[in-house]
């Protein structure tokens, strides 16, 4: 095992690690789209500013390095006073101890860092969960995620919804990102959002206009390609509700839905179904290759769910946030002599 850096990692090892990535898709997530070896190498190591990511693998030590099989890895990203862990290990490796060690080396390097809390996201129905409360991870929230298949999309129904948006309401196309001049606008409706948020944080919104520029230079740099759409309050000018879609150039057939917001003086107005619906067709325009979009929400967000029922959305799974305190993982995890 080694630290590792995509920055100069060899196109075998990358290609390395996009195999063994397929592999856990193929037993833990039969249904989701492969990776594709495109932009992988940035999509690893570009961060938003002020956060970090450390990355360590595990390797075939018997080849030389850059051209062994990489059949484990673990990320960390550094944010705020959080490290958020990405793990995985070759499934034909499992239960021989290495995930442990793989966690392990991170909540050592979160502990010498100052860093007092680890999360990570565990996908409801796979050997993580009972892995990380094997470790002492605590659950602290828990989501489903729901995906869309474009094919089997009811246009027609589509467009009653897009158009169903209260009097005084337009509803606007931004891809790649929302105009300069929308941005102070924007982030202040992403602000509000923050005080409905009871989760660990693990992927925190931006809600400066700042911010929101890095974040989407960011989505750019990593091979994430943003669209958004946004209803405006015509006499004030102000964002009352906004939805944003990646499509992701490493699996450019599954787009992965992010924030939908309304902002809490505006609802009641068919914005969530109009914004929503509006970016359905904008997609298919824009990405004729893709096929489904992922979303994931709150259990209690009764409000969203209902929406995403109505638009085809079919639930899939749940995914759990797990937390723990860094000096106890540490201790726990001590090789016993």
């Amino acid at each position: 095992m080694r630290e590792w850096d995509p920055r100069t990692a060899s196109a075998a090892e990358i290609r390395s690690l996009v195999e063994t990535v397929n592999a856990v898709l193929a037993t833990d997530l039969p249904d989701d789209p492969p990776w594709q070896d495109v932009q992988v190498r940035d999509y690893l190591a570009e961060t938003m500013p002020g956060e970090r990511r450390i990355s360590w693998v595990a390797e075939d030590d018997r080849l030389p390095e850059g051209e062994s099989e990489i059949f484990a890895h673990v990320s960390m990203l550094l944010l705020g006073d959080i490290g958020v862990l990405e793990i995985m290990v070759h499934p034909r490796l499992r239960r021989r101890g290495l995930g442990r060690q793989l966690v392990a080396v991170a909540a050592r390097r979160a502990y010498l860092e100052g860093f007092s809390t680890i999360g990570v996201e565990a996908i409801g129905g796979t050997p993580a969960i009972a892995f990380y409360e094997s470790l002492g991870f605590e659950r602290e929230y828990v989501e489903t995620r729901s995906v869309l298949t474009l094919s089997g999309v009811d246009w027609p129904a589509l467009d009653a919804m897009a158009t169903a948006i209260g009097a005084g309401y337009r509803v606007e196309y931004h891809p790649g990102g929302p105009p300069d001049h929308l941005l102070e606008a924007y982030a202040q409706a992403k602000l509000e959002a923050q005080d409905d948020d009871e989760d660990l944080d693990l992927a925190p919104r931006s809600s400066d206009p700042q911010r929101l520029r890095d974040s989407l230079e960011t989505l750019h740099k990593r091979g994430l390609k943003p669209y958004i759409v946004l209803a405006i309050h015509e006499s004030t000018g102000v964002v009352a509700g906004l939805t944003e879609v990646v499509v992701p150039a490493q699996h450019p057939e599954r787009a992965d839905q992010y924030d939908t917001i309304v902002v809490r003086d505006h609802r009641g107005y068919g914005i969530d179904r109009a914004i929503k619906a509006r970016m359905l067709f904008e997609l298919r325009r824009a990405e004729p290759d893709l096929r489904e979009v992922q979303t994931w929400n709150a259990q209690h967000s009764e409000s969203m769910l209902k929406v995403n029922a109505e638009l085809g959305y079919l639930p899939d799974r749940d995914w759990f946030e797990y937390g723990a305190d860094v000096s106890q993982l540490v201790q726990s995890l001590e090789p016993i002599d």
